[in-house]
């Protein structure tokens, strides 16, 4: 597996897994299985793990503890902190109930999440969504004070705009942003990605496969399982699915072309970005993990990548990517 750096000096593998389905919004599965999933993933280099403390909540850092046990100098550990979370009369993602950015929820949560992760370090502890009532140099500065402790690596910021990723690494130097983008979600591209690269920001697109859609594996809700949370998004609404079905029939002809599936075309176009992305597509399974890692080897020229934007331009997408209740937890602007 190729490496990448992100910011200064942290090196992953070039392409990352987002661990939070296995526990948290998806549905989960059974822990044996998703075990063996993140073993397999450290055996074939994929070994940017990442978590956060509302994933179950908490389940999914335990998870990894669990499964990482012999491991943990070969993998980097990513998690986050800044929700609140509902007591455990919740379930799932209705555990989120608001924002918290305080600086001493910070320091809570890293001590919480090194236990969770049987850990005496976390490489990279993300502010997972900016808290409006806190200033993000406050959350930040707390931050910075577990990096001088020696209980965090590397610092970075989820679903921020432009201006408070500033105003962020003024703070204290930030190695990674990370936020939705994909071939579906590009609203990164015009003010957030540039800012990045200015200060020398790697960025890690989550749900760079649109949350399974542009894999092919979602065509209508009835193939969303129980407590999966984006039967209330409303891009995975069926008549948004219908109206969005096109690109997918697109993506898989492209994709023909080249010798690969549909999933690896949306990784490659999203690797192709620059050499400081990082994907994370989540997954469960052993069989889709390593389709996915198999993309690093894949390699788009130039015309390739712009016949696959014109293929699928932005404003065409039917629905907002968030329910009202999430999209208040990120910037105005597209994120």
């Amino acid at each position: 597996m190729r490496t990448r750096r992100l910011g200064q000096g942290l090196e992953v593998s070039a392409i990352g897994l987002g661990c939070m389905g296995m526990s948290h919004a998806y549905g989960g599965q059974e822990e044996g299985k998703s075990i063996a999933t993140l073993r397999r993933a450290v055996e074939i280099g994929v070994t940017f793990l990442d978590t956060a403390e509302v994933y179950g909540p908490y389940d999914n850092e335990i998870l990894l503890g669990k499964a990482l046990g012999g491991l943990r100098d070969r993998v980097t550990i990513a998690t986050k902190f800044g929700f609140r979370i509902a007591p455990e009369a919740a379930a799932g993602v209705d555990r989120m109930i608001g924002l918290d950015g305080r600086p001493e929820n910070a320091k809570r949560v890293a001590e919480a999440s090194l236990k969770r992760l049987g850990t005496d370090v976390i490489d990279l502890f993300y502010l997972h969504r900016v808290d409006p009532d806190v200033p993000i140099e406050e959350s930040v500065g707390a931050m910075g004070d577990l990096v001088r402790a020696g209980k965090v690596r590397f610092l970075g910021l989820s679903e921020v705009d432009a201006d408070q990723l500033r105003r962020a690494h003024r703070e204290h130097p930030i190695a990674a942003l990370q936020s939705e983008w994909s071939l579906w979600t590009r609203g990164i591209e015009a003010e957030i990605l540039p800012a990045a690269r200015e200060l020398g920001v790697g960025v890690v697109p989550f749900a760079p496969l649109g949350r399974g859609f542009l894999a092919g594996s979602v065509t209508t809700t009835a193939d969303f399982g129980e407590g999966d949370f984006r039967r209330k998004l409303p891009r995975f609404q069926d008549e948004a699915l219908a109206a969005n079905a096109r690109f997918v029939a697109v993506l898989d002809e492209i994709a023909r072309a080249h010798g690969i599936t549909k999933a690896q075309l949306a990784l490659a176009w999203v690797l192709a970005k620059g050499e400081d992305v990082v994907p994370i597509p989540g997954t469960r399974r052993i069989e889709r993990l390593e389709e996915n890692a198999a993309a690093v080897e894949v390699r788009l020229s130039a015309d390739d990548v712009a016949t696959i934007e014109a293929a699928i331009p932005p404003e065409a997408i039917t629905g907002e990517r968030y329910s009202t209740q999430t999209a208040a937890w990120v910037p105005k602007k597209p994120a």
